[in-house]
């Protein structure tokens, strides 16, 4: 079944809002010093922070009202489409290698992003809550309501833990696939990927990795993002220790890496692993109706 034109018009509206009010209007909030600079955390005060969080919320809550009465199911979009445009803005992750040529700046970089994509799941969490809160207010029709996960309890716990470690799993090795440039011999280092690249290999990761859990286990497309944040936690534990850290900075250039998930920014996963995810949960959800009826 194809989208209509209304549909299609909601979507386009949330997907508006969110770039305008947080891709472009908030971007004072996040923009680095240096206009060509990496998006961190390091570059966001409390207060700025705090605002941040409260703004998502703010646009999840509005995106709700614009895309009624599918709010839950297209309103969640907005946020992370407006986190989109700020990794589009972001410089690379070389640069930021480049900015720390030194062992103790490189452990001092990736101690601080190996749990900065926690802080931009809270920001996608907090419009995602702006969204369940618009649908308290105004709930949909009986005639707008789509089906979502009907597990029982007893299996769901598991399924979660399943999707969690698959997900996580899944993600990496699509991504390691996808997104890889210039190799070493043996495959040990790679090149920074290309923007468009590092985009391609994401949306694909998490969109298929979010179908395969929607098919098999029926769940939502929230564990795949969750697990996407600790893909990158886990894989700069593994290979940005002091031992191969001192190793790159000896012997290769600030544009190669152990591992191509540590090339890409913590904001340039969590923005479009959750785009993707969604993406992935409704096309398994669509395929799955087809199969049913059909059509």
């Amino acid at each position: 079944m194809e989208l209509s034109w209304l549909m299609k018009l909601r979507i386009a509206a949330v997907v508006a809002i969110g770039v305008v009010l947080i891709g472009i209007l908030a971007w004072p909030l996040a923009a680095p010093s240096d206009p060509l600079g990496p998006v961190r955390l390091s570059n966001i005060s409390l207060g700025s922070a705090t605002t941040l969080v409260l703004l998502a919320f703010l646009v999840g809550f509005i995106a709700c009202f614009v895309s009624w009465p599918y709010g839950r199911e297209i309103g969640i979009l907005a946020v992370p489409c407006g986190l989109g445009i700020w990794a589009v803005r972001s410089g690379s992750m070389a640069q930021l290698i480049q900015l720390n040529p030194t062992l103790p700046q490189r452990q001092t970089l990736f101690t601080a992003l190996k749990w900065e994509p926690f802080f931009w799941l809270l920001i996608v969490a907090a419009g995602f809550a702006g969204v369940l809160l618009g649908q308290k207010i105004w709930p949909k029709s009986e005639a707008a309501k789509i089906q979502t996960d009907s597990n029982h309890k007893t299996n769901k716990y598991l399924n979660v833990i399943i999707a969690l470690v698959g997900s996580g799993f899944i993600i990496q090795l699509c991504i390691k696939i996808l997104a890889q440039d210039i190799m070493t011999s043996y495959n040990a280092h790679v090149a920074q990927p290309a923007f468009g690249q590092i985009v391609f290999a994401i949306l694909v990761s998490f969109g298929f990795t979010a179908f395969i859990v929607k098919k098999f286990l029926n769940i939502s497309y929230i564990w795949p993002i969750i697990a996407g944040a600790l893909v990158t936690t886990l894989t700069i534990t593994t290979y940005a220790k002091q031992d191969v850290l001192q190793h790159f900075v000896g012997r290769y250039p600030a544009t190669f890496f152990p591992n191509v998930v540590i090339s890409i920014l913590p904001v340039q996963m969590v923005a479009f692993g959750t785009l993707g995810s969604i993406a992935g949960y409704w096309l398994a959800v669509r395929y799955s109706n087809h199969q049913k009826n059909g059509t």
